[in-house]
């Protein structure tokens, strides 16, 4: 069985102390509930307190929580630009 290819990894601080990091695998193949075939984990955070964080852990699909409570809610995947883009937007809204 072949496993997940790391295809990208950013771990940075930015200028204005927010934390980011961001890991995203290739899949071998897709699955039900990751059909792009991606597996990824972006998180933001300042403080040692979460300002964003989104991932599709198997058997939740493609999901971010919002601020430190980690309000969840759906993401709706359309691509891999879009995904950090809007990861990236979340960020300068604080989450």
């Amino acid at each position: 069985m072949r496993k997940a290819t790391p295809i990208y990894r950013l771990n940075e601080t930015r200028l204005d102390g927010v934390k980011v990091d961001m890991v995203i695998w290739q899949l071998p193949t897709p699955t039900p509930d990751r059909p792009h075939g991606l597996k990824y984990r972006l998180w933001a955070g300042r403080d040692g307190k979460r300002l964003v964080r989104y991932d599709n852990e198997s058997g939740k699909g493609d999901h971010k929580h919002l601020g430190e409570a980690g309000v969840e809610e759906v993401y709706c995947f359309v691509s891999l630009s879009k995904l950090v883009a809007d990861f990236f937007a979340d960020i300068e809204k604080g989450g």
